[in-house]
C-alpha cells in the first residue's frame, strides 16, 4: 500500500487516500484498509464501505471482500461521529485507573455492562458515557465506550473498557490470544460447594448454549462448541455441623474467556457457585450441612460468589504491562469471614 496524503490521520471528516502496491495486488478491500487506518476496527471499515464513503479509482465501492487491484486508488471519507447511545447517566463508578486510552472499573454486583433486552437504563456503559464524555473518540461510528470483556450483572470485580478504536482493536487482540503470548491476566474468586479433590486442577471442556436452556451454557463434546479451559486452586476449606468440609474458596484464572465460563465448568466437576441461582440451584440442600450462622449467612447472600479479583494486561499504546487487584467486596467478604470460623 502507499500513502498519497502526507499527513494521514483518521480524524472525522479527513479524506484519507491510498495507492495499492504491487504487495497488495488480490487483497480484500476491508483487510487493506484495515492495514491502512489501524485507529479504525476492521468491523467499522466494513460498515463504511457499505455506506458508500469509499471509493476504488473514484467509483464507489459495494462489496468489502473486493480484490484489490495494483495501481488502483483508494479513497475512504470519514465521518464524524454520531451522537453516544444509550444515554448517558451519572451512574457512580469506582475507578481503579483511567487516561487517555482506557479505563479500568471494580463493578459492583447488581451492575449490568451492556444495555440489553429488560436493561436499557442504568447500565455499566450508560454510567461511562456520562463519565468519559467528549474523551470518547467514536472516530467515523457511534461514540461510545469499547467494552473488551464483560462481567454478569451479580459478578463483582475488574473490567477495562477503550475509550478509542485504536485501543479497542490493542485489547481485543489480547483477549482473543488469551494471554498466550502476552501478559494478559484474569483470576477470579469463586466459594463453591464442597471441596476439589485437588489443590490445582484444569478443566478442560468446551461450551456451547444448552439444547435444553437456550439461555444457559453447557459443556459439550469434545470437537463441538468452543475451547473453554479453567484452572483453578483450592485457597482454603469450609467445614460443616459435623466438621466434614462443606464449601472452599477456590482462585480461577481463565484462559479462555466464555459466557458463563466460571460457573460452568465449576458446576461440571460437581463444585457449584455457592448463591448460583442457575447452575448451583440442585445444591441448594448443602445448606442444612452447616451450622445455623453459616446456614444463615449463605441463605442472605442473593447473588453467586464470583468475584473478578485480579486483571492484567499490556497497555495497548505504552506497552506498559499493567496489573491490578480488587479486595472482596463487602457481602463477599462477610460470607467467607462467617465460613472461616471453621476454617482448615
Amino acid at each position: 500500500m502507499a500513502e498519497i496524503d502526507d499527513d494521514l490521520t483518521a480524524e472525522a471528516g479527513s479524506d484519507l487516500v491510498f495507492e495499492v502496491l504491487d504487495a497488495s495486488r488480490g487483497e480484500r478491500l476491508d483487510r487493506f484498509l484495515a492495514q491502512s487506518v489501524p485507529a479504525l476496527s476492521r468491523t467499522r471499515l466494513k460498515s463504511l464501505v457499505l455506506e458508500g464513503v469509499v471509493t476504488i479509482d473514484g467509483v464507489p465501492a459495494e462489496d468489502p471482500g473486493q480484490k484489490l487491484k495494483q495501481g488502483s486508488v483508494i479513497a475512504l471519507q470519514v465521518p464524524e461521529a454520531e451522537p453516544a447511545e444509550p444515554l448517558a447517566e451519572a451512574i457512580p463508578l469506582e475507578i481503579v485507573f483511567e487516561d487517555a486510552d482506557l479505563v479500568v472499573i471494580d463493578k459492583p454486583a447488581g451492575l449490568v455492562v451492556h444495555p440489553a433486552s429488560g436493561h436499557q437504563r442504568g447500565t455499566l456503559v450508560n454510567a461511562l458515557l456520562a463519565h468519559c464524555g467528549t474523551s470518547l473518540s467514536g472516530i467515523g461510528g457511534v461514540k461510545r465506550p469499547g467494552i473488551v470483556h464483560r462481567l454478569d450483572k451479580d459478578t463483582s470485580g475488574l473490567l477495562v473498557v477503550a475509550k478509542n478504536d485504536f485501543t479497542h482493536k490493542g485489547l481485543a487482540a489480547q483477549f482473543a490470544d488469551h494471554g498466550r503470548s502476552g501478559p494478559l491476566v484474569r483470576a477470579y474468586a469463586a466459594l463453591v460447594w464442597g471441596v476439589p479433590d485437588r489443590k490445582l486442577g484444569t478443566i478442560d471442556a468446551p461450551l456451547d448454549r444448552s439444547s435444553s436452556h437456550r439461555d444457559r451454557m453447557a459443556v459439550v463434546r469434545p470437537g463441538k462448541g468452543r475451547e473453554a479451559v479453567t484452572h483453578y486452586q483450592v485457597e482454603a476449606r469450609y467445614m460443616g455441623a459435623s466438621g466434614a468440609p462443606v464449601a472452599s474458596l477456590v482462585t480461577c484464572r481463565l484462559e479462555t474467556g466464555r459466557t458463563h465460563q466460571i460457573r460452568v465448568h465449576m458446576a461440571h466437576i460437581g463444585h457449584p457457585l455457592i448463591g448460583d441461582p442457575v447452575y448451583g440451584t440442585g445444591f441448594k440442600t448443602k445448606t442444612s450441612l452447616l451450622s445455623e450462622a453459616d446456614r444463615a449467612a449463605v441463605e442472605g447472600f442473593s447473588r453467586q460468589a464470583l468475584h473478578a479479583r485480579e486483571l492484567g494486561f499490556a497497555h495497548p499504546r505504552s506497552g506498559e504491562e499493567l496489573l491490578f487487584e480488587s479486595a472482596l467486596p463487602q457481602d463477599f467478604e462477610a460470607l467467607v469471614q462467617s465460613l472461616a470460623v471453621s476454617v482448615k
